[in-house]
Formats: structure tokens, sequence, C-alpha cells
């Protein structure tokens, strides 16, 4: 049993070897794309392309030994742990290099090499993705887990940066109206920049997985419900999808005005419902796109989005649900209420099963 205890850690010794070497050269390539970019330089920028070829033979190298790997051993929980990270992490470098390969070829493209605020954010983010990359495969060799927490920390800051960047950007395009491709040439670098950071946080999770056994944790949804003075349907709305799915989301609900009161009746139902237990206060929409850009998902429930946000942010899903109006003096409420809590809580259930599938609890 010794012996083949010994051939099996040699085995899986041998495989993450070669993942080491396969993040070296992701490394580098990215290294000489980004040095690329910067500088102007046209022969790194070829090589880069042309040197993705040995990178993806890397990655294939990897997977075939990896399912080799289980096919002779058949591995018990903790070594098929390992392997099932190490296959997700080739795809993941193997990914890291092809953004390595576009980063290459847009600087092939730039008119002319970036300057000014533009080169030094440009930098800035490059070091960034360039370090959680590094860090992110420096946790895995060494099996440092708390490497890894600290790399997925830094390796989220990407997103912001290149939001920053890519705002400075439409700026200066409003001053430099003829140099179109390369507004669009850097937007394409910024994103897969952005990316690396993205890849370098999956890797960091693969290693967690790999050393604790700690599995992605589950994703929560900022989820805004709006209707005209939210004192009917949108406040519906966020208490049924606070009781329904307290886990998956963190739900509010706002409206175009404020100070009105709540629709008649409302208070008296969801409290028959379960649905509130205290005071309901309708709050006034901020319509800024930064903090609508804070949501993953905003649902109106009274007339068109538009309405109540100008602007899309790129990241947010706009819905738009009829669900029915909120009464008037003398309807019968109760009536009125049970068909728009039913359709309601019919389409937050919809919602929620799309976004999480099987997790939605």
């Amino acid at each position: 049993m010794a012996l083949y205890e010994e051939r099996l850690a040699k085995d899986i010794g041998r495989i993450r070897s070669n993942v080491a070497t396969l993040g070296a050269a992701v490394e580098r390539a990215l290294a000489d794309a980004v040095q690329a970019s910067l500088t102007g330089d046209r022969k790194t920028a070829n090589e880069t392309v042309l040197g993705d070829h040995a990178i993806n033979r890397q990655a294939n190298e990897v997977n075939r030994q990896s399912y080799a790997f289980l096919a002779v051993h058949q591995p018990g929980a903790g070594h098929l742990r390992q392997i099932a990270s190490i296959l997700r992490m080739a795809s993941e470098l193997e990914r890291i290099g092809d953004y390595a390969v576009t980063i290459a070829r847009e600087a092939l493209q730039l008119p002319h090499a970036p300057t000014g605020l533009i080169l030094d954010e440009l930098k800035a983010m490059a070091t960034q993705a360039q370090e959680s990359l590094e860090r992110a495969m420096a946790a895995f060799n060494d099996k440092n887990a708390d490497l890894a927490r600290e790399t997925w920390t830094t390796a989220s800051q990407g997103k912001s940066r290149g939001d920053m960047m890519f705002d400075d950007l439409i700026g200066e395009s409003e001053n430099q109206r003829e140099q179109i491709r390369y507004l669009f040439d850097m937007l394409i670098i910024i994103g897969r920049l952005k990316r690396v950071s993205d890849r370098a946080r999956n890797i960091c999770e693969e290693t967690l997985f790999t050393i604790t056994g700690e599995s992605k944790p589950k994703k929560t949804y900022r989820v805004m419900f709006l209707d005209e003075a939210n004192n009917c349907q949108s406040q519906i709305a966020e208490a049924v999808a606070r009781r329904t799915y307290p886990d998956n989301g963190e739900y509010s609900s706002a409206g175009k005005t404020n100070g009105a009161d709540l629709a008649p009746g409302l208070l008296d139902f969801m409290q028959s419902k379960g649905l509130v237990h205290g005071a309901v206060t309708p709050n006034k929409l901020d319509p800024s796109v930064d903090k609508a850009s804070t949501y993953d998902i905003i649902v109106s429930l009274q007339g068109p989005i538009s309405d109540y946000l100008p602007e899309q942010p790129f990241r947010t899903v706009f819905l738009e649900w009829d669900v029915g109006t909120a009464p008037s003096g003398g309807e019968a409420t109760e009536e009125l209420y049970s068909g728009m809590y039913r359709e309601i809580s019919a389409r937050v259930r919809d919602l929620m099963e799309t976004v999480t599938g099987d997790e939605a609890d």
C-alpha cells in the first residue's frame, strides 16, 4: 500500500509541477503583452501571439495527464478534489493566455502608445492584474490558503479600477474625436486585464478548494423593486423576496415620489400574510447611474423602468412586471391584493430560480 501511495503522490506531484510551468508561461505572456501595449513594441507583440500555441499545448498536456490520473488511480476524496481543481485551473490559465494574445493583437493595432493619465492608469491596472495572477499561482504552488484568500480580495479590486479607466477614456475621446480606433483598442485591453483579475480570483478559489475543501461562496443578488410612490406593489415584492429567499439576495424598494401614504389597506393585508412586522415606510429612489449600478437587478412594477432611471448600468438587469394596479378608495382591497400577491410571488420565484437555480431558498 505504501508503494501505491508513493506512486499516487509522484503522479499528482508531476501534474502540479506542469501546472506551475503552465502558470509561469502564462505570466510571461501576459507581461510581454502588457509591455507591448505600453510601449508599442511590435516584435514582442507578435512573439506573444505565436507563443500562445505552446501555452495551449501545455494546457492540453495537463488535461491529458489529469484524465489519465483519474483513469489509473480512481482517486478518493482528497486527490479527486485536487484533480478536479487542476482541470479547472488549466482552463483558467489557458483563457488568461488568450487574453494576453488579445492584448498583444490590440497593441499592434494601436495608432500610438498610450500617454499621460491613460498610460499611468494602464500601468497601475496591469500591475494589479499581473500581481494577482502571480500571487494566485504562488498560493497554489505553495498550498497557501491564507495567500489565496488575501489575493482573492486584491483581485476583486480590478473591476473598479477598470471602470475608472473607462470613464477617463470616454473623457479623452471627447477631446480627440479622430482617435476612435485608439479608444476601442484601449477599451479591449482594459477589458482583458479586468478578466485576468477575475481569473486570478477563480484560481484562488480552486486553491482553497484543493487545500481546505472550501467551496465558492454562494452568490447573493442585490434586487430593487420600484413603483411610483413605493406604497404598494414594490413593498409587497420586497417583503415576499425577503421572506421567501432570505439567503439569496439583498432586497429593497423605492419610488419616484416621497412622503406618500401607503395604498389603502396595504399594511393590514401584508400583516395578514406574515409579510411585515412593524412599520412600513416608503423610500425615495436615487436615480443616479452610480447608485443603480450597485444593484444586479432592478424591477419596475408600475410602468416603464425608463420613467424611473434614465440610464441602464452595464451590469444591471432591468425588468418590468405587470402585476396589477393599486386600489383606490372603496375597492375590494382584499381580493385585489390577493391577486397581486399571487402574481408577485410567482414572478419573484421565477426570478430567483432563474439566477440561483437549485440554490434558491
